[in-house]
């Protein structure tokens, strides 16, 4: 990953390749250590810090009330797109360094709710920042591209926790090694996002309409998603570790979920260009539910792998989907649409970790419920398709247009 490409690139009017990169780094780190770096760390909390799984539910719940906070805000108070990713990303550097300066349970929760706002932040900011340029430069099939970030954030808070739990380093240093990471890459965005000048559409007045049914069912879908991943999304790792106790074995789980994700959504956009954002979306969670099944029939390293493959094959799939449906059924107002999909999906996700603790830390049955949803989901997208939704298949790269409702600077115009 070269941030100096992303630096040299940005202008005035930023080149496509500019809003790749510089798309890709942000969410790598608002998403990969902001958000899911806890995961792959999680086993070696339980080793070095006696972190039960009960406890990483509710700290895995702090960063998902977090994110909720955090598109409130968006919602709210719309940030300056670029103001968001830099201050977003120094943000998440410096509450992801503090996990590793203490011990206390409490101070945890409130690090991990923090930087679930401010990935919150860099997510929405991303999407108002890089989508228009690629829109502009009539590259929107680049969006693959940009979500791939993600997957590689994930591989690489993966690989991270892989070598710590290899070589012993503990916890601890690990999170101050990501912390220190996430500071490096927010450095290197920062003067180069405070130079680029975006044209985002003004809102009109109707983008203040009441959303529509289809938004609604949308947002519903959308949240049943939330909930239906997250339960392999936190605890992949945990189960690996809990039937390997070697690291150099189990830690390749989170690696590989994380790979997975980062090439899915740029095969998606390349090789899947005849199906429909809402098709893609319903087909891509059949493929989620067999991957969360998965480890509730057998408990072995392969099906924790094919696991890993199927659920961070998708779940960028699934959000890049959810965001051109947004878009397509949004009108004047996708952002609206997006910001409550994005609401919807944050009480999903805090929904599993606080099912598995109803279970008392059980996955079993939190994940046959994970599954239904899934199904549930993918039936209503099919069976509420409108008509024209059902004979238009996804149209040119130009389709994926500019989120209206996030604000800029007035300065940028």
């Amino acid at each position: 990953m070269s941030t100096a490409l992303a630096s040299a690139a940005l202008a005035e009017k930023p080149t496509a390749g500019a809003a790749v990169w510089t798309g890709l780094i942000g969410l790598a780190v608002a998403m990969g250590i902001g958000r899911f770096a806890f995961t792959p760390l999680l086993p070696l909390m339980q080793q070095d810090a006696g972190v039960s799984l009960v406890q990483g539910s509710w700290l895995a719940t702090a960063n998902y009330l977090g994110y909720l906070a955090g598109a409130v805000i968006c919602i709210a108070s719309p940030p300056a797109p670029a103001r968001a990713i830099r201050w977003g990303l120094v943000s998440i550097a410096l509450f992801t360094f503090g996990m590793g300066l203490t011990h206390e349970v409490w101070l945890w929760l409130m690090l991990r709710f923090f930087a679930g706002a401010a990935s919150a932040l860099v997510l929405i900011g991303v999407s108002a920042w890089a989508m228009p340029v690629l829109a502009r430069l009539h590259q929107a099939a680049r969006s693959g591209e940009v979500f791939a970030g993600v997957g590689v954030g994930i591989c690489l808070a993966g690989l991270v926790g892989l070598g710590a739990g290899v070589t012993a380093s503990g916890s601890q240093a690990t999170w101050i090694s990501l912390g220190m990471i996430a500071a490096i890459f927010a450095l290197a965005l920062w003067r180069p996002l405070s130079r680029g000048r975006v044209q985002v559409m003004s809102v009109s007045g109707a983008a203040r309409a009441p959303l529509t049914r289809q938004a609604w069912i949308a947002a519903l879908c959308y949240g049943a998603f939330g909930y239906g991943y997250i339960i392999p999304a936190t605890f992949l790792p945990a189960l690996a570790h809990g039937i390997i106790k070697d690291p150099a074995a189990f830690g390749w789980v989170w690696p590989v979920f994380g790979a997975a994700a980062a090439i899915s959504t740029v095969l998606a956009m390349r090789l899947l260009p005849a199906l429909s954002s809402r098709r893609l979306w319903g087909y891509a969670q059949l493929v989620l539910a067999s991957g969360v099944a998965a480890p509730v029939f057998a408990t072995n390293l392969a099906a924790l792998l094919f696991a890993a493959l199927c659920v961070g094959g998708t779940f960028m799939v699934i959000t890049m989907a959810g965001i051109q449906e947004a878009q397509r059924i949004g009108g004047a107002q996708p952002g609206r649409v997006m910001a409550l999909n994005t609401t919807a999906f944050a009480f999903g996700q805090i929904a599993g970790p606080l099912t598995v603790n109803l279970f008392n830390g059980a996955l079993e049955l939190p994940s046959l419920l994970a599954v239904l949803a899934l199904v549930a989901s993918s039936l209503t997208l099919g069976l509420t398709a409108p008509a024209s939704a059902r004979a238009a298949e996804r149209q040119p790269e130009t389709e994926i247009h500019v989120i209206p409702d996030v604000r800029i600077n007035p300065r940028s115009k």
